[in-house]
């Protein structure tokens, strides 16, 4: 029950002891139930409530109890959530690292908290998240990454979107196979000379467990320079027959590799980390 609050938070009782319960550990339901309140407005109408809260301090010495309606809402709620999963939200605080977003469940309230790092906003370059975002904004997330012992959820929302990697690609290398103004003939690969640094990552990748085969497919021209330096991504598009797509660009160039193995899509990144960490 709770009983008042302060400055601080809410004081809440639990049988015959009352604790403390900072603002931060309150649950983002109250915040986005109430849009554009402050949180002492919001605590105004809170005594008298129920709330679920988790005992995370009990220093029966100093007589110092204190609870988190973030952590029990995490308790009951982080199960029902996995890895690829996709959920309406509500921007919260945004950061210059990211966004923290309020994650929308079937009974109508906003349970958890994920963080969408600056990095998984957009596929364009983002410089400033709050470009883009703002607290209050309406958005559609995808959990790409669940700690369970740390409490912390990471969402994507560029990977709802096309990878704009693959249309540009196909716009400089027709799927069909002729040959575009400027492209190579996708059906003489063997020729296709890797980017600078793709052949030392290749030889590597060859090395880890569940990798079977990787080479290039197709390889096109943009009409402009993005940037000189090699970038590498995964696709997002599904395997076919054991078969992903990664993408490499360096300048004007864009090429296709295809890699043949039996890891899946996480499993794939895993390997690409631990290979560029071992290329120099």
């Amino acid at each position: 029950m709770v009983e008042g609050y302060n400055s601080g938070g809410l004081l809440v009782r639990f049988h015959s002891l009352v604790g403390f319960l900072p603002f931060p550990q309150l649950s983002p339901s109250h915040f986005c139930q109430e849009p554009g309140k402050g949180v002492q407005e919001i605590a105004k109408g809170l005594p008298g409530s129920l709330i679920s809260v988790k005992v995370i301090q009990a220093d029966e010495e100093n007589k110092k109890l204190i609870f988190s309606e973030k952590e029990a809402v995490w308790s009951k709620f982080s199960e029902k959530i996995s890895v690829g999963d996709v959920f309406e939200a509500r921007v919260g605080s945004v950061e210059d690292y990211g966004a923290f977003v309020h994650l929308l469940f079937p009974d109508g309230l906003y349970h958890l908290t994920g963080l969408v790092h600056v990095s998984e906003v957009s596929w364009d370059l983002v410089q400033d998240v709050r470009d883009i975002l703002s607290e209050g904004d309406a958005v559609r997330v995808k959990i790409i990454n669940i700690d369970r012992e740390k409490s912390r959820i990471t969402l994507s929302i560029k990977q709802l979107e096309e990878d704009p990697l693959l249309e540009t690609l196909d716009k400089v290398i027709p799927q069909d196979g002729s040959d575009g103004p400027d492209s190579l003939n996708p059906n003489n690969s063997s020729n296709i000379e890797p980017l600078p640094g793709l052949e030392a990552i290749f030889k590597e990748l060859l090395q880890e467990d569940g990798i079977d085969d990787v080479g290039i497919t197709r390889q096109g021209f943009e009409k402009r320079v993005v940037s000189q330096d090699l970038q590498l991504w995964l696709s997002n598009s599904p395997a076919i027959n054991q078969k992903f797509t990664l993408l490499a660009r360096a300048g004007r160039q864009v090429q296709e590799i295809q890699l043949t193995t039996t890891l899946d899509q996480e499993g794939i990144k895993q390997a690409l980390q631990r290979v560029l960490e071992r290329v120099p």
